[in-house]
């Protein structure tokens, strides 16, 4: 079971500790998209919350050795959600062009349509990979 940890100080948000394989993925969707339900969010944002959250962790497990990663759901404003994944790699993330049989390579490109913006900050341990989705007024239920 995943513990949520609220933030003690800064924007309102919730991270909790995850290992870093693929089987977290399940374990992180439910995370965010159990947060965003506390906070009122529509479909579309849930949506799109459990779609980056599976796409950031999935590029930790990847291509980074990281024994567990830290899955950040921050309220940077009433109009924003910031999700985040950590990883102990200090290697930037880059959006590839995927041949089009590939059957990987289009997760950061489908990160960056679903939010806007996405980015990552260093750290001395490593790096934490984010994306924005801007949640408009008739997007919170």
């Amino acid at each position: 079971m995943t513990v949520a940890q609220p933030n003690a100080i800064g924007a309102p948000g919730y991270s909790a500790e995850v290992p870093c394989v693929r089987e977290s993925v399940s374990r992180a969707r439910a995370l965010v998209s159990n947060v965003l339900a506390v906070w009122g969010m529509d479909d579309d944002v849930t949506d799109c919350g459990k779609n980056i959250v599976t796409e950031l962790l999935a590029n930790a497990v990847e291509h980074t050795e990281t024994p567990a990663s830290r899955i950040f759901i921050e309220r940077p404003s009433n109009g924003a959600v910031r999700i985040g994944v950590s990883d102990r790699s200090h290697g930037a993330p880059h959006l590839k062009t995927a041949d089009s049989i590939a059957e990987s390579g289009r997760g950061l490109s489908l990160v960056a349509a679903m939010s806007s913006r996405w980015g990552y900050d260093t750290h001395p341990w490593g790096k934490v990979t984010w994306a924005v989705i801007e949640v408009s007024a008739g997007r919170t239920q």
